[in-house]
């Protein structure tokens, strides 16, 4: 199965945004089948992983989806500009999100 590559990163320093409306949360307390927007990456999340997660597409303003959760809760598919990428739940509640339904 082939996935659609996300774009390079641009290199910049990637820091968490503060949503001025709607309600927020973190990706990894999402249940399946729900849909969100990223805000940011939480101020917490390790260097490495902030890049790898921007890497990925996990970047403000992108719609994000969970598709499913494996049996024992981790990791969790989701679904981020028309490809799906397994997290685990450590990794994801370093996203934050908003407008979740």
């Amino acid at each position: 199965m082939l996935l659609r590559r996300p774009a390079a990163h641009s290199g910049r320093p990637v820091r968490a945004v503060e949503a001025s409306t709607g309600s927020t949360g973190r990706l990894a307390d999402l249940p399946p089948g729900s849909r969100a927007t990223i805000v940011g990456l939480a101020d917490g999340a390790p260097p490495s992983m902030a890049r790898r997660l921007a890497d990925l597409g996990f970047t403000a303003g992108t719609p994000v989806q969970v598709v499913r959760r494996a049996p024992l809760r981790d990791p969790v598919v989701y679904r981020v500009k028309d490809y799906d990428l397994c997290l685990r739940r450590a990794q994801a509640a370093h996203v934050l999100i908003r407008d979740a339904r």
